[in-house]
């Protein structure tokens, strides 16, 4: 999978590889009122507070995907959690609001 910055994926590459068949893990490191407002159903939501208890639930080796509001706090954790182990950690470009308003225009926003 290719990431651009190195710490980032954007929509059109994560949707291409997803289309190929390959599963990618989703992290929405969200707050849990800001995903009752909207999130990917198929993503794990470990808030970014927790994330350095709950490394034991993350998938090692391989693309791991976080996701947030607009991307700045998942880069921020995917930085971290390189530095910690997880070398295919990458923020999602736009997070959620660029998800909603490119791939989902039903998707409430915030």
């Amino acid at each position: 999978m290719t990431e651009s910055a190195g710490y980032e994926i954007d929509i059109s590459t994560l949707l291409e590889t997803r289309g190929k068949g390959q599963i990618v893990p989703i992290v929405d490191i969200r707050e849990p009122w800001e995903r009752e407002i909207c999130a990917l159903p198929e993503s794990l939501g470990i808030p970014l507070g927790e994330l350095p208890t709950r490394l034991k639930e993350l998938p090692k080796g391989g693309t791991l995907v976080l996701i947030c509001h607009h991307g700045v706090r998942s880069l921020q954790a995917a930085a971290w959690l390189r530095r910690n182990g997880f070398d295919g950690a990458v923020s999602l470009r736009g997070g959620i609001d660029a998800w909603a308003t490119e791939v989902d225009p039903e998707m409430r926003r915030y």
